[in-house]
């Protein structure tokens, strides 16, 4: 299965240029698509020289097979003419039947599509000479202009010839275009039939065949009137219409993405370029606490009861600094007082462990727990996101609007995904192994300093604290004048097999209390 790493649409990423514009000769059809998704607005500028083409109405058939058995008609003759003819077909299987066709009438041409890539602008600047007949689809040969060869203006210009309507105006009138340029004459002219998916799709065609064969029409007569053409244009607009839907929906389904996708690349933006990730790292430490704080503690309006022993649990847990209930004193204080509180225990506990570090080091360990845990939980994000953009759909039969639903439910995971990412990068703070030690010499001082405010034996740190706590204050020599804060490393020693550790495997509890295993604890040697 695969994994969606980044998304985005064609349109928003063109959002992200601060000016846009453009230019086309086929933009004034799709002017209000251009206003609604970009902001811009289409101007009609008139051509450098009046247009001298000739654009002959629709010939409409009944079924492909007489359509094409016209078009080869009309080739030949225009072949044996001298006129140049350009064969626009709207798939590379219709280019390839027609040239199966002109080969069996033994016409010399040309093919251009995707498989001949490569001498397409030759194929094309060959096409307006005199009794060249080339064969492309809609899309090929743009941007060449096609020059007339010698006389071939006399003889009516290049000749365009289309074997079917596109579904975009757009389209066909760039191929139209391929010929009268810079004031030079020439002649466009389109075959439809019945069959042709444009026309069984949104033209009525069962209608108007039975209408066909009601009059009495003979297999190969065509029809054509001003009348057709309109209803043709009329069956373009209905699937313009019905493809600028689809994709203005897709764009109103990515728009609520693209909000949360410049919040989350903001923030990682602000991550690479920082020169002080501990700022960075300080606010989602803040906003981690405030989000879990409010999961053990209710609002002051609430009937919960406050879980402070679960909250308790959770930062004795996450993080190194050995907080009990009686120090803590979580209903002495308000939601604010209590963020503070807890912040600065965590914050003072980290300054511990980074303590003495190397300060480019640490910034790049900072940068790596932020983005680990921002691509990390976004990728999953994403993954979250396209699993309910596939299924939102059928929440229809519910009579409910799905891209009100999407907006919802990605709104409620988005607001999860920040309260994740806080999260993980509190979790993942203090995983490192860089000064494991200081931990064990800040439990010490905390110890040290319950015993000199003059706390009872509930307030003082447990035995096995307090024994290495004397055991450094032993060791430690003088401190310096400044009085500037030291790292205080604690010394262990084996305990002696006499004792009543005597007996005690290393993965039991140990004896002393403290709930560690016993090689974690009084069993570890220094």
């Amino acid at each position: 299965e695969t994994q969606t790493l980044a998304t985005i649409t064609i349109q928003n990423y063109f959002r992200l240029y601060q000016k846009l514009g453009g230019m086309t000769g086929t933009a004034e059809t799709d002017a209000a698509e251009f206003h609604d998704i970009y902001g811009l607005d289409v101007l009609t500028i008139p051509t450098n020289r009046p247009v001298k083409r000739k654009d002959q109405n629709d010939s409409i058939y009944k079924t492909r097979r007489e359509k094409f058995n016209a078009v080869i008609e009309l080739i030949k003759e225009l072949h044996l003419k001298g006129q140049p003819v350009l064969v626009g077909t709207a798939s590379v299987e219709a280019s390839e039947m027609v040239s199966r066709m002109l080969k069996l009438q033994k016409i010399v041409h040309n093919v251009l599509n995707a498989k001949y890539h490569r001498q397409e602008a030759e194929i094309v600047a060959r096409a307006g000479h005199r009794g060249a007949v080339t064969i492309s689809t809609n899309m090929a040969g743009r941007g060449t202009d096609i020059k007339l060869g010698e006389g071939v203006a006399d003889l009516g210009g290049l000749f365009v010839l289309a074997t079917e309507r596109h579904e975009s105006r757009r389209v066909d009138r760039q191929l139209r275009g391929r010929s009268a340029r810079q004031g030079d004459p020439g002649e466009s002219k389109f075959f439809l039939s019945f069959e042709d998916d444009l026309m069984r799709n949104f033209g009525a065609a069962e209608r108007m065949t039975k209408m066909m064969e009601r009059f009495g029409m003979k297999e190969g007569e065509e029809l054509q009137h001003p009348w057709l053409n309109r209803s043709v244009e009329t069956a373009q607009k209905r699937v313009e219409q019905r493809n600028y839907v689809w994709r203005k929906r897709v764009l109103e389904y990515d728009d609520v993405m693209n909000q949360q996708r410049e919040v989350v690349y903001e923030w990682r933006n602000d991550v690479l370029n920082s020169n002080d990730t501990r700022i960075l790292i300080n606010d989602a430490v803040e906003k981690g606490i405030r989000d879990r704080i409010g999961e053990f503690v209710p609002a002051e309006k609430s009937n919960e009861v406050p879980d402070y022993e679960g909250l308790i649990h959770w930062i004795n847990t996450t993080f190194p600094i050995g907080l009990k209930a009686e120090d803590a004193d979580f209903a002495s204080r308000d939601f604010e007082g209590n963020v503070e509180f807890i912040k600065e225990r965590i914050l003072h506990a980290y300054d511990v462990k980074v303590e003495g570090g190397n300060p480019t080091a640490l910034q790049e360990i900072e940068k790596m727990i932020l983005l680990n845990a921002i691509d990390r939980l976004w990728q999953e994000h994403l993954y979250a996101l396209d699993a309910l953009k596939e299924g939102v759909s059928l929440r229809t039969h519910g009579q409910k609007d799905p891209l009100i639903e999407f907006k919802q439910e990605a709104f409620a995971a988005f607001a999860s995904l920040m309260t994740n990412i806080n999260g993980e990068v509190l979790g993942n703070l203090f995983r490192s192994t860089q000064q494991l030690a200081a931990f064990e010499a800040f439990l010490a001082q905390m110890a040290m300093q319950a015993s000199a405010t003059g706390g009872g034996a509930e307030e003082s740190a447990s035995e096995p604290q307090q024994r290495r706590a004397r055991q450094v204050e032993e060791e430690e020599p003088e401190a310096p004048a400044d009085n500037s804060p030291r790292l205080i490393i604690p010394q262990r020693t084996p305990p002696s097999k006499q004792s009543k550790f005597q007996n005690v495997g290393r993965n039991d509890p140990c004896p002393c209390g403290s709930g560690k295993k016993y090689k974690q604890c009084c069993g570890r040697t220094a």
